[in-house]
């Protein structure tokens, strides 16, 4: 017996065949197509729907959801949880009925009719809302129940599957029916908002920006959603960062604890300009009665551009000193782990507990200063960035809670019982070498350091799905993209950007989707001359002028991208890996804008969301309620102003004012550069970034380059079925 509806009363219908992994034979040959597609222009993507229906679930209308699919009655259960796992509101499965060959080849036109005018039956008084997308029967299914039942549907809602949508139903419908149609959720989500009347519920910061225990993908880990009360403090430029570190360790004594996960570490490379070394530092505080444990990166030879036998000699001089370090080749083919941080644990004194996580290793080249001079301990020299590379980097300082986080962190990989490594000839050289294999036991944790500050920090990581599974992860985490995906959807007026690479159109897409989603949003980026110090190939420009022709498509000259120069006008190598959205979410970490950090190698970064607000004006430049947060104002303001030569924030604090600053700023430079550095140097170390996209190799060369770039420079540690939709 249905139930009394009352006449306002709503309802959503999903169609969710175009977002489940599994799914008909004619969608799944279009998703492989779609794997291939690199247009600027292809904004597909599945990515946003949970939250979509999600805001619509929560919304004033509160809304009934229905999730509509051609998948037969017994795959009901199956399906309600595969939605569940994926982030989507609870609500009722409308199954297609029984097994039928039709399904297998998206024939669903008449089981989905035929499911929605049961609905339709049970609830006749409802209106409702109806979301699908057009490379299946949706169009004509949504169309012809509009016209049967006049004043019923609210809107009709597509998201465009084909990359030129020809189902969108404009013809042939009561005109009283409004249709809305994107490629993404993050487009489509506004139209849906404009057409029912609907505005975001307020939410506390920290919920609207963070990812939630379910959000992050991985049930595996011990890491909490969040912490509070955290102390954090941006160290920019590794001789800020390293100074911070030589004198924590230096305090580390008898019963403390010093953890360290690296890619790469160099034993000789001096903390401070009179020392101690990276080795010496680490060695003492062994000897004064610190347990010392390192993770690092096994890496490949130096005879391929990595550095292995760095790591191995770093793991010799610490052994001498009884540190163990893991040479950790856990990891997928052509992988690395590639975190980074420090953490410090005091006995006795939790309140001077602290760790270190960003994006510098304990490495040759690394130290350099606010001017831009390189260190004086380079790791190579260049062509271009001259015998002592310029390098500008930021790692996070941090106190409190989330110091047990990071340690969690670590203790995870640590803890791992896999050998680190299986292939026969690493067996080999590590008998050969004495490397241990496995990891003696740690103490067991601490409690969480007492609060200490004002600051909420999350931490995000990226492993892909490997064999054997990481306990600590068995399907992999993928939780900085999701966190990057969530952030951006809050975007309204500013994202700045630094980073190493940005060169996926996968990770460019999400950008792009904020770009057209929001008409006032600036996206400013800082990134390196070259695309990489060492290795410079074509295959890596392409990447990255795929990337950047996406964000430029969508974004028009709200579209900024520079790299920097010293004083003497010599380049500096972008190796920091920080975004900022609207002055509330930082973020700091490991990761960079690629396929790469993204989903195939291990990653750890650190949002920071503020309890402190700014009261300068714009106050709320993103106007959602969640102002100004102290941290991550300062820190783009911080970095601004050495990147203009800028003595005070005036010019930059509102948005629009501040891409307008950059931009003449640098374009002075750039002219005084073209008129042969006649005149004083105009301030400011801002250059407009070019890459021509006529240096593109010639087409004969192109299938070769291509597939090189994405399986080796940048390749996709997701499952099949994520990439295929285009989902993380």
């Amino acid at each position: 017996m249905p139930r009394p509806q009352v006449e306002s009363s709503f309802g959503v219908v999903c169609d969710v065949d175009g977002v489940l992994p599994v799914t008909h034979v004619r969608r799944q040959l279009g998703r492989v197509g779609a794997l291939f597609n690199r247009s600027p222009r292809d904004r597909r993507s599945v990515l946003g729907m949970p939250h979509l229906l999600r805001h619509l679930a929560h919304s004033d209308l509160e809304p009934e959801v229905f999730y509509l699919t051609a998948a037969p009655e017994l795959s009901t259960d199956l399906l309600a949880e595969v939605l569940s796992r994926n982030g989507y509101p609870s609500g009722a499965v409308l199954p297609g009925g029984d097994l039928a060959p039709g399904w297998l080849v998206g024939q669903s036109l008449g089981p989905k009719r035929a499911a929605l005018e049961r609905l339709f039956e049970q609830y006749p008084h409802r209106r409702w809302i109806l979301l699908g997308d057009d490379a299946g029967p949706d169009p004509e299914l949504f169309a012809d129940f509009a016209r049967r039942h006049p004043g019923r549907v609210a809107v009709i809602a597509l998201r465009e599957d084909r990359l030129r949508s020809t189902g969108t139903p404009r013809d042939g419908r009561p005109s009283e029916t409004t249709v809305v149609a994107a490629p993404n959720a993050e487009e489509l989500l506004p139209q849906l908002n404009a057409a029912l009347g609907l505005q975001p519920r307020p939410r506390t910061a920290i919920s609207g920006w963070f990812l939630t225990a379910g959000e992050r993908g991985n049930e595996a880990t011990r890491l909490r959603a969040w912490t509070t009360n955290n102390a954090v403090r941006p160290l920019v430029h590794g001789r800020c960062y390293f100074a911070a570190l030589a004198d924590a360790l230096a305090a580390a004594g008898a019963g403390d604890m010093v953890l360290v996960a690296g890619w790469r570490a160099d034993s000789d490379e001096l903390l401070t300009d009179e020392g101690p070394t990276v080795a010496e530092a680490l060695a003492s505080a062994a000897r004064r009665g610190a347990l010392v444990r390192v993770l690092l990166w096994r890496a490949h030879l130096g005879a391929f551009g990595y550095h292995l036998e760095q790591n191995r000699a770093f793991a010799a001089d610490m052994a001498a000193a009884g540190v163990e370090v893991l040479l950790d080749q856990r990891i997928r083919a052509l992988g690395s782990h590639h975190q980074k941080s420090v953490v410090i644990r005091r006995a006795g004194r939790p309140a001077d507990d602290l760790a270190f996580v960003g994006g510098m290793d304990l490495d040759r080249g690394s130290r350099d200063g606010v001017d831009h001079h390189g260190d004086p301990q380079p790791d190579s020299s260049d062509d271009l960035y001259g015998p002592t590379p310029a390098r500008h980097d930021i790692q996070l300082e941090v106190r409190g809670p989330a110091v047990r986080e990071i340690e969690d962190s670590f203790r995870e990989r640590w803890d791992d019982p896999a050998p680190t490594t299986r292939l026969p000839w690493h067996v080999v050289s590590d008998l050969v070498h004495g490397s241990p294999r496995s990891a003696s036991p740690l103490p067991p944790p601490a409690e969480d350091p007492p609060a200490t500050g004002g600051c909420a920090v999350q931490l995000l990581r990226t492993y892909p799905r490997r064999r054997p599974a990481h306990p600590f992860a068995p399907l992999g985490e993928r939780s900085v993209a999701r966190g990057y995906a969530k952030a951006l959807r809050r975007a309204r007026r500013l994202v700045y950007l630094e980073d190493q690479y940005l060169w996926s159109v996968d990770v460019a897409r999400i950008f792009a989707a904020a770009l057209r989603r929001s008409p006032e949003l600036q996206l400013i980026a800082v990134v390196p001359r070259r695309v990489d110090q060492k290795v410079a190939t074509r295959a890596a420009e392409m990447g990255q002028l795929e990337a950047m022709a996406m964000v430029r498509a969508a974004g028009g000259d709200r579209v900024q991208i520079f790299d920097i120069e010293n004083e003497e006008g010599r380049p500096i190598y972008v190796h920091a890996k920080v975004c900022i959205v609207d002055d509330v979410w930082a973020v700091v970490g490991s990761n960079n804008l690629n396929n790469r950090s993204w989903t195939h190698d291990s990653e750890l970064a650190a949002a920071v969301i503020d309890d402190e607000r700014d009261p300068r004006e714009p106050a709320d430049p993103g106007g959602l309620g969640d102002g100004a947060r102290r941290f991550a104002r300062r820190l783009r303001l911080d970095l601004m102003r050495e990147h203009l030569g800028l003595d005070d924030d005036a010019d930059l604090l509102d948005p629009d004012r501040a891409a307008h600053t950059v931009r003449s700023r640098a374009a002075r430079l750039d002219a005084w550069h073209a008129d042969d550095c006649r005149g004083p140097r105009p301030p400011g170390r801002l250059r407009r970034h070019v890459l021509d996209p006529r240096e593109r190799p010639p087409a004969r060369h192109r299938w070769l380059t291509i597939p090189a770039y994405r399986l080796v420079l940048d390749p996709d540690g997701r499952p099949l079925s994520m990439r295929l939709r285009r989902a993380y």
